[in-house]
């Protein structure tokens, strides 16, 4: 099986005009393209090789999006999958959501509300190697700090109050918002996730209450939000200190009244939801600085909870050491990696700045690389002395001359903190003290590549 090293979208639409616009559309954002025109078509693609995304046709003619959803996923667990689909048929797709599809798109199909939900599921598709530190239900590790955090879950998971998860990136929240779901009463009803700093500003509103007809340009039907596709359910809010200050108090209301009005519509719309919110940054601290309200971080504040970061919970760093290396073994069908005491030593010995997401990321490329099944200190050493080599051969940025444009000043100065964190936004954006949606618009406004930055 051929995997691409960029990121690679298949489109799957029997309509020809269709495939055309959206092949070009991918094109022009970055992406490789492959384009099917039916579900048979579709399959054979994902048995010759992998995709990160796949975003199809909900009925065609030999069959449904269902079976190109299922398909992919058999052929590669990590593929993040995103249905097209006519309005009369929303139900169904809000129904595929359920069964494991990550966003569904009405027809006709506005570009920038597609790119916008295919940023949202690839950055949860990347987030994947920390879901997948699963085993038998339960989050890996036995740690005391982590027992204790699993322990205040639960518990909070039997109440039906809204939570605030606050914890450094790559912890797992996502995973412990999972966890919550599944040990409450809610666990059979639908479980939403909407990243606030994944979604552009001026569409998070119609992301998160849903739009009526001609309430914009281009909002040729009705869409609900993620609030009502929730209902009966959990509503993940992640990232929640990226959510505008604008909007702050109309999700303020959503939360006290469970209630709201779609956009562009005057009637309210009434769910049943428990929310579960995250954030990597201290919101009391955004409060003190007036970047975040106090009514809404006290509403969200029902129930606090955290998760340790890995460098507090080195004792787990084996286990999940072997689980990911099995997990990355048996998706390249290779035998069991040994991993050897001097390898888990130096595991142990790392820092983990990006704790476990950056793990299960290195385990992924050792496991990849290393081309032996015998993982010692030697493959340690020699990833993190090439990614070190790496960084070591770039050039220097020179120094900038004078007179040269400040908008062509800045651009350097991003580009170059987006080297210097290897491309991780997150970090770039702590380092550049701006806000997360702050990068990603530079970024965006300043043309970079936006697919090369995790």
């Amino acid at each position: 099986m051929t995997t691409w090293t960029e990121s690679s979208v298949m489109v799957v639409d029997d309509e020809p005009g269709i495939r055309t616009a959206l092949r070009a559309n991918f094109l022009r954002h970055g992406w490789r393209v492959e384009t099917a025109s039916g579900v048979r078509e579709a399959i054979r693609n994902l048995q010759d090789r992998e995709f990160d995304l796949v975003v199809t046709d909900m009925r065609m003619p030999d069959g449904s999006g269902m079976e190109v959803m299922r398909a992919a996923r058999s052929a590669a667990p990590g593929t993040a999958v995103i249905l097209l689909t006519a309005y009369g048929s929303v139900p169904d797709a809000v129904n595929a959501m359920r069964d494991g599809a990550l966003d569904y798109v009405t027809k006709p199909i506005p570009f920038d509300r597609l790119q916008a939900a295919a940023a949202q599921v690839m950055q949860r598709a990347k987030q994947a190697p920390v879901e997948t530190g699963i085993a038998n239900g339960a989050i890996v590790g036995q740690s005391p700090l982590l027992r204790h955090a699993l322990q205040r879950a639960r518990a909070a998971a039997g109440t039906g109050a809204d939570v605030l998860i606050e914890a450094e990136s790559g912890t797992g929240k996502e995973l412990l918002a999972r966890f919550i779901h599944d040990a409450s009463e809610r666990s059979g009803k639908p479980f939403v996730a909407v990243n606030c700093a994944a979604v552009p500003e001026t569409l998070l509103e119609s992301e998160l209450f849903g739009h009526g007809r001609g309430a914009f340009t281009g909002a040729v039907n009705a869409r609900p939000g993620k609030f009502e596709l929730a209902n009966g359910g959990t509503l993940l809010l992640d990232e929640i200190g990226e959510m505008p200050l604008n909007l702050q108090p109309k999700l303020l209301r959503a939360l006290q009244e469970r209630e709201f009005e779609r956009l562009g519509e005057g009637r309210s719309v009434r769910v049943d939801i428990r929310v579960v919110a995250t954030t990597n940054v201290s919101l009391a601290g955004m409060v003190e600085r007036g970047q975040f309200r106090a009514d809404l971080y006290y509403r969200l504040n029902v129930i606090p909870l955290s998760l340790p970061a890995l460098r507090d919970r080195r004792d787990d760093i084996p286990v999940l050491a072997r689980h990911f290396a099995e997990q990355f073994a048996a998706q390249r069908k290779m035998g069991t990696p040994r991993l050897h005491p001097d390898f888990l030593e130096r595991l142990q010995a790392h820092s983990w700045p990006g704790n476990v997401r950056e793990l299960a990321n290195f385990m992924r490329r050792v496991v990849t690389l290393s081309g032996t099944l015998e993982i010692d200190a030697r493959c340690f050493d020699a990833e993190f002395h090439l990614a070190s080599s790496a960084r070591k051969a770039a050039p220097a940025p020179a120094a900038p001359a004078a007179g040269m444009p400040i908008r062509e000043l800045e651009r350097q100065h991003l580009e170059n903190t987006l080297a210097l964190t290897d491309g991780n936004r997150t970090h770039a954006a702590e380092m550049l003290g701006i806000s997360l949606r702050t990068l990603r618009n530079k970024i965006r406004e300043y043309g970079l590549p936006p697919r090369r930055y995790a």
